[in-house]
């Protein structure tokens, strides 16, 4: 029988490391393009551009797509043949599917912003059973309830942090009744926020909720300038990590900062690690595993793969036995390099039996052409946002008996940007469409912020196989 050890296992994705077969470090090539934060720049500057763009084009101007509507509350459209439409003879808003049915679509300015552009999401499910969402956008964070019947009920907000700019990089995570949210704005630190606030607001008088009033918590004395790429949390043990904060010369050389969580009203730092330089993302984790020799928290290794370009985001296989990760390269499709050379987004599979010398076992190139980003894992299957192509569903559950990946398949996927369905490969590989996604809900009913349109609720299609 299994005997979980209470050790600290933080799965970082590093962005010096990235593909098919895992390869020792470059370390010159890490100094240079990755240690020293040239590679990070690049992508912000091409995101930047490719965003301001979009935005001269109109297209965060999320007031333009027409309203979802539905007769009763419990219609939905199904996936049918391909598609699921809620404008008919209009192919904005005709979108490629695969089990996976629409339940609701609200616009980011019907979710209270004024400058839309989603980023991360994450939600939290009450003692009664009630689910809510936050859904993180340009200037704050929406709140919404998802009703039995999957449609998406406008709480409130919460604007970025008084201090800071409005800024697209924001993330959230949740930590029990609680979210935190962090952002690359400078002199933001970290939002905490208690969920169960909305549990008596009003939809008919949604709140805008106060820095100054409403914060359960604030936490960013340790962040050199208040900025963070991404935050984690980890319930079992009350604590938050931020990632990937600026500069990279700081103490912990923007690598990970622990904060207790203990109280949410005070939290305090914990410390931290800048042994491998800057982290893009992570997993924390109590290990429970088949290695046995680390308990203490520290870099145990560090492995690069071919075609590494700038190495996103994974997750645990099972977090009740850690022994294979899921893994992506965000720029692997824009770099044309290893296994995504010819624009297909590629997830990597990784055995971590040996946390000294994890292996890169195999990868699942995906169908059609675009650029993957955020993704969780959840009894089995991945749930991927993968900008353009919308989100994507994987089967990983031959994956112990077969990690060469061969027995992945895409089982349901629905695409929330069908602006580039014509192109060839079917996408585009470019920086828009959805950034992240919640499916965690027990409902089934799953969440998908897109940087352009709004929100989006889908569930498994009746009958599917899956």
């Amino acid at each position: 029988m299994l005997t979980p050890k209470k050790t600290l296992a933080v799965m970082a994705i590093f962005a010096a490391i990235a593909a098919a077969k895992e390869l020792p470090v470059n370390l010159e090539l890490k100094a240079e393009l990755y240690d020293s934060g040239i590679r990070h720049e690049q992508i912000m500057a091409l995101k930047n551009r490719v965003w301001s763009e979009f935005e001269a084009q109109g297209a965060y101007d999320s007031r333009q797509y027409k309203k979802f509507s539905v007769k009763k509350a419990s219609d939905f459209y199904a996936c049918t043949n391909g598609f699921a439409t809620y404008i008919p003879n209009d192919s904005r808003y005709r979108f490629r599917c695969k089990e996976l049915d629409l339940y609701d679509f609200k616009t980011h300015a019907e979710l209270g912003s004024t400058q839309g552009r989603g980023a991360g999401s994450w939600g939290w499910t009450s003692p009664d059973g009630r689910e809510f969402v936050a859904i993180a956008q340009l200037d704050g964070t929406s709140f919404a309830e998802v009703t039995k019947q999957g449609k998406l009920v406008y709480l409130g907000r919460l604007p970025q942090y008084t201090t800071a700019e409005p800024s697209l990089w924001r993330e959230i995570k949740g930590y029990k009744s609680y979210i935190v949210i962090g952002s690359e704005a400078e002199k933001h630190g970290v939002q905490i926020f208690d969920l169960a606030k909305l549990l008596t607001v009003d939809p008919a008088s949604p709140v805008v909720f106060s820095n100054q009033k409403d914060l359960a918590g604030w936490w960013g004395d340790a962040l050199p300038i208040g900025r963070s790429h991404n935050v984690l949390t980890n319930e079992e043990l009350n604590y938050g990590v931020a990632v990937g904060f600026q500069p990279r010369n700081s103490t912990y050389k923007a690598g990970l900062l622990f904060f207790d969580l203990t109280d949410p009203a005070n939290p305090t730092t914990l410390g931290g690690s800048g042994a491998d330089g800057y982290v893009h993302d992570a997993q924390c984790l109590v290990y429970r595993g088949p290695d046995e020799k680390h308990k203490n928290i520290t870099i145990i290794s560090t492995t690069s793969y071919e075609g590494a370009s700038y190495t996103h985001q994974g997750w645990v296989l099972d977090t009740q036995w850690q022994q294979h990760i899921i893994a992506d390269d965000e720029y692997d499709e824009v770099d044309a390099r290893g296994p995504a050379r010819e624009g297909y987004p590629v997830s990597y599979i990784w055995d971590i039996s040996s946390l000294e010398k994890p292996k890169q076992t195999g990868h699942y190139k995906h169908l059609r052409k675009g650029i993957d980003h955020n993704q969780f894992v959840k009894d089995g299957f991945s749930y991927q946002s993968n900008y353009a192509l919308g989100i994507s569903v994987l089967d990983l559950r031959s994956v112990p008996r077969d990690p060469t990946g061969k027995g992945i398949k895409e089982v349901a996927y629905f695409d929330t940007y069908p602006e580039d369905d014509h192109l060839p490969g079917g996408g585009n590989v470019t920086f828009t469409g959805t950034w992240s996604h919640y499916p965690f809900l027990p409902s089934g009913f799953i969440v998908i912020n897109t940087m352009d349109r709004g929100a989006f609720v889908v569930k498994k299609s009746k009958g599917a196989a899956w």
